[in-house]
C-alpha cells in the first residue's frame, strides 16, 4: 500500500512520561518494515504507541518523521516539547489499529472504510460544489479499491457485528490504510483471539505489511507474534528499553536475564565462575557446565531453552565424559497434546514431542539430558 510520498521514511521517537508505577523513558528509530515492541502487560508499550499517535501527550521529548531520500529530503515534527509542537492526531498521518479494531458498530463495512477519508471530502466541500463532487467520486473509488484489496467484496452493507474476527481486522486495516498514513501502529491486534484464528490472521497481516511502504510498529506480549512479523525488535520492561536489534539475533542471544525471559527462556540460573569456559549453576543443584565462549566478570547467569536439550543414555553420557550431561533424577511429568513437559529433579524444565495418541510416558524420559555448549546463554543483569 503505497503512501503519498516516495521518500524513504524514518520515525524518531524520544519520549518521557511519568506513569503511575514507573517513568516511561524510551528512545528509538524505526524505518520501513515492521518493528516489534515486546514486553509484559503494563510495561508502557501501548502508552508509547498512543504518544506517537497523539492520543496521549508525553511530559517531554520529540517525535519526528525524517524523509531520508529524494530531492525534498527533510522532515516533519509531530511532537517536540522544547519547541511546543504537538500536532493533533487528525493531522499526524498515523494509523492506529486498536485491540478491538474500534469499528463503528452502526456503520456498514463500506461506511467504515469511507470514514477514514471523510476529512478530505469535507475540505473539498469548502472548496465548492464541483470540488466536492470530485472528492466524493474519489472516495467511492478508493473504498472500492480497498474492498477488493482486502477481500471484502460482497460485504459492503454488512455491519461489524455480522463479521468474523478476521473480516473485522481486514475492515479496520482497510479503513486505516485508505487514507495512506505514513506510520501504522498495531496495538496487540491478536490478543483476544483463539490460537487457530491468530495464526491465520498473522499470515494475512504479514502480507499487508509486506506491501506497506511506511513505518509500522507492532506492540505485543506474544513472542511468537514478534518473531513471525517483526524483523527488528525492541524489548521493553517497566518503561525502559532493554535491548534493540535484529529479532533473530535477540532470540539467539538475548544477553540479559530479563531479555531471555521475554523471549521465552524458562531455565535461568545464577552462576559461579569456575573457569574461563566453565560455570557452576547455583539454582540447578550446582551442576557444572561448559560453554563455548569466555565467561566474563559481568555474566551473572546462564539460560537454557527447553528445546535445546538432547536425550542421552547412560552409555552415551559416559562416552561424552559426562560433559554437560545432566541427570534427570525423579522428574515431574505433565502431558500436553503434542508434548511432554518434564521438570527434572534439579528444577530444569524440558519439552519432549509426542503424538496425540501417546499417553504413556514410559521410555520418554532418559537418564540424562545433554546440552551443547553453544546452546547455553550467557546473561547479564538481574534475574
Amino acid at each position: 500500500m503505497a503512501i503519498e510520498t516516495e521518500h524513504r521514511l524514518r520515525l524518531g521517537v524520544e519520549i518521557r512520561k511519568q506513569l503511575r508505577e514507573f517513568p516511561l523513558d524510551v528512545s528509538f528509530t524505526a524505518a520501513k518494515g515492521c518493528m516489534g515492541i515486546l514486553g509484559s502487560s503494563g510495561c508502557g508499550k501501548s502508552m508509547t504507541l498512543k504518544s506517537i499517535a497523539g492520543i496521549v501527550t508525553p511530559d517531554g521529548g520529540r517525535i519526528a518523521l525524517q524523509y531520508a531520500q529524494g530531492e525534498a529530503a527533510g522532515g516533519r515534527v509531530l511532537y517536540d516539547s522544547s519547541l511546543r509542537i504537538n500536532e493533533t492526531p487528525q493531522v499526524r498521518r498515523v494509523g492506529y489499529l486498536f485491540q478491538n479494531y474500534a469499528l463503528f458498530p452502526n456503520m456498514t463495512v463500506e461506511e467504515n472504510i469511507a470514514a477514514g477519508l471523510k476529512g478530505k471530502g469535507a475540505k473539498a466541500v469548502a472548496g465548492g460544489r464541483r470540488a466536492a463532487a470530485r472528492s466524493h467520486t474519489a472516495i467511492r473509488k478508493k473504498v472500492g479499491e480497498m474492498m477488493e484489496r482486502f477481500r471484502l467484496t460482497g460485504l459492503e452493507q454488512c455491519l461489524p457485528s455480522r463479521l468474523s474476527g478476521g473480516q473485522q481486522q481486514r475492515v479496520a486495516l482497510a479503513r486505516i490504510l485508505a487514507y495512506e498514513p505514513e506510520v501504522l501502529l498495531l496495538d496487540e491486534p491478536f490478543s483476544a483471539m483463539d490460537t487457530h484464528l491468530k495464526e491465520k490472521l498473522r499470515l494475512e497481516l504479514a502480507e499487508v505489511l509486506k506491501d506497506y511502504d511506511g513505518v509500522s510498529i507492532l506492540v505485543t506480549h506474544d513472542r511468537d507474534e514478534a518473531y513471525q512479523l517483526c524483523p527488528e525488535l525492541l524489548l521493553m520492561d517497566r518503561g525502559q528499553v532493554l535491548v534493540r536489534g535484529k529479532t533473530r539475533e535477540i532470540f539467539a542471544e538475548p544477553s540479559i536475564c530479563k531479555g531471555a525471559r521475554l523471549t521465552g527462556c524458562k531455565n535461568i540460573s545464577r552462576i559461579r565462575r569456575v573457569g574461563e569456559y566453565q560455570v557452576c549453576a547455583l539454582d540447578w543443584g550446582g551442576i557444572e557446565l561448559t560453554v563455548n565462549r569466555p565467561v566474563g566478570d559481568d555474566i551473572a547467569a546462564v539460560g537454557i531453552r527447553a528445546h535445546d536439550f538432547e536425550a542421552v543414555s547412560t552409555e552415551e553420557a559416559a562416552a561424552l565424559g559426562y560433559k554437560n550431561c545432566i541427570p534427570v533424577g525423579a522428574p515431574r511429568i505433565s502431558e500436553m497434546p503434542f508434548e511432554w513437559h518434564i521438570t527434572l529433579e534439579n528444577g530444569l524444565w524440558w519439552k519432549r514431542e509426542k503424538t496425540i495418541h501417546t499417553h504413556d510416558a514410559a521410555g520418554a524420559v532418559p537418564p540424562y539430558l545433554q546440552v551443547d555448549p553453544s546452546a547455553i546463554l550467557l546473561l547479564k543483569g538481574e534475574l
